[in-house]
């Protein structure tokens, strides 16, 4: 049934704007050719529209293009087209699949910059979120397995996921990788060379991908969706240099200039030193989207004046990390207060707050910047941020301390500042485990995987007066909510309470 597969992926492809009705028998073509057949069948050419298009929900959810591909890879596999049968070479094959209906990048750019001219600038990223997700780039069937849910806390309505959308690298795909001759093209997976790139087994395909082109601060940058969307329209702005992290005064103007162009977005850049930074230090570049997280919704709990600024709002935010508020109609004296703070924080120290700049000639104050536009004014939150380590917390003082390891230990960067917990897949085996196994009365310490998350668990036991299987999901989901709030405070600079709220007064003061 390969041909009428064939035929059913072209339609999709037409009925989503991925091809032109005059290229249905060119992309039908090398479609034939990619699966080294020679021609359709009879009962493949008589399909009539009908039997070849998705219904609104397949459409919509995506799982009509994934069943059709699952299909396309079996036959793949059978006809010897693919090595092994595993996720890292289907996955690698389904994407040159799909890059065979992509329009070219020039195609692509030339539609977004029209309508944006046309329609603005939400139009013009409409089209290309729609794009990023009818290609498979985003892969919208697996990112509906990600769990979520929203805990409420006194800072407001956390966003918490255990992110499953990336898919575990199989064994057979591990080996080969290590085996694989190692190439240092793409640098990184943020790198334009990235557009139109076969991949690998340890770099993954993107002949389905597409970069929009922009100018930010007069430096070519390029803008694209995360293929993984932790949230609504989730983009990353990136150098078109591979070049590193870093927090400066043009960063704060790239932030601006971004917002400018596309004011119904936020954007934001992670920290630029270990351990308090994200993933990718090696590659200059921002995430935004197009969601309003709790941290943005928190209110600013106390006012400051200073000197020379009058015409800025400065404001301590409610929030469990250190965050100023700055707000005002004018781009750059916001800019030129965050310069000032940012100087500032960077050589200052208050050792009765753990702060030091540096320890051995090692720097340790850096800053977590997020723009956006609201209302008629713009916003700067600059976020506070130390990565220095001690015997007692190695992996860092202003980082989810150990007895929250459990649940969260990776670094805690831009996302989570923001207020979203992206969770390691191991917790949805595991707290479907604990549920089982606190229902039943077992001893959790004897259990070599759940057993550290004991300490936890009777924290809880002490807290509810009943758990039972009613009850059971919506508590340990609060709970898992509230461990992440307790990360966030750990992450803090300043802790919320009188010494912290002293500390953070002091730090105002000397600017």
């Amino acid at each position: 049934m390969i041909q009428c597969d064939i035929r059913r992926l072209v339609k999709y492809g037409t009925d989503n704007g991925l091809v032109q009705r005059e290229d249905i028998i060119y992309t039908t073509n090398r479609l034939l050719e990619l699966f080294k057949l020679d021609d359709l069948t009879e009962e493949a050419e008589n399909l009539s529209d009908e039997d070849l298009s998705f219904t609104e929900e397949e459409l919509e959810s995506g799982k009509g293009l994934e069943s059709l591909l699952k299909s396309m890879l079996d036959y793949a596999y059978e006809a010897g087209l693919i090595e092994e049968n595993t996720t890292a070479y289907r996955d690698l094959f389904d994407t040159k699949i799909m890059g065979m209906l992509m329009p070219r990048p020039g195609e692509v750019i030339d539609t977004f910059e029209r309508i944006y001219k046309s329609a603005g600038s939400e139009a013009a990223t409409d089209y290309y979120y729609k794009l990023s997700r009818d290609s498979d780039y985003i892969r919208r069937y697996r990112i509906s397995k990600d769990v979520k849910w929203v805990s409420k806390t006194e800072y407001g309505d956390l966003d918490i996921t255990i992110n499953l959308s990336k898919p575990e690298k199989d064994p057979k795909a591990i080996a080969a990788a290590k085996n694989a001759k190692q190439s240092g093209y793409p640098k990184c997976l943020l790198c334009r060379e990235n557009e139109g790139y076969a991949g690998r087994l340890n770099h993954p395909a993107r002949q389905n991908h597409r970069i929009i082109p922009v100018t930010i601060n007069g430096c070519a940058w390029g803008f694209q969706y995360s293929p993984y969307v932790y949230y609504n329209e989730h983009c990353i702005v990136f150098n078109s240099q591979h070049v590193p992290m870093k927090i400066e005064h043009a960063t704060f103007c790239k932030l601006f200039d971004f917002v400018k162009q596309f004011p119904h977005y936020f954007v934001g850049s992670n920290a630029d030193l270990p351990i308090v930074g994200g993933s990718i230090l090696s590659h200059d570049h921002f995430q935004g989207g197009h969601y309003e997280f709790a941290m943005a919704k928190a209110p600013v709990e106390k006012e400051y004046k200073i000197g020379g600024f009058e015409d800025v709002e400065i404001g301590r935010v409610k929030w469990p990390m250190s965050v100023i508020r700055l707000s005002g109609k004018d781009i750059g004296r916001i800019i030129k207060l965050a310069d000032k703070i940012l100087n500032s924080w960077r050589g200052y120290s208050d050792e009765k707050c753990f702060i030091f700049a540096e320890t051995e000639g090692e720097p340790h104050n850096t800053i977590t910047p997020i723009a956006r536009k609201r209302g008629n004014k713009y916003e700067l939150d600059l976020v506070l941020r130390n990565n220095i380590t001690t015997k007692e917390h190695p992996l860092g003082v202003f980082h989810p301390h150990a007895k929250l390891h459990h649940i969260k230990k990776e670094n805690i960067g831009l996302i989570e500042v923001m207020g979203l917990a992206v969770l390691p897949a191991r917790l949805k085996t595991e707290m479907a485990d604990l549920k089982k196994a606190m229902l039943s009365g077992a001893d959790i310490r004897k259990d070599e995987v759940l057993e550290k998350h004991a300490d936890w668990v009777d924290e809880i036991k002490a807290k509810y007066n009943e758990i039972n299987a009613s009850n059971i999901d919506k508590i340990i989901e609060d709970e898992i909510g509230l461990v992440f709030m307790q990360v966030l405070e750990d992450a803090g600079v300043y802790k919320r309470d009188e010494q912290g709220f002293e500390g953070f007064d002091r730090f105002l003061a000397s600017l």
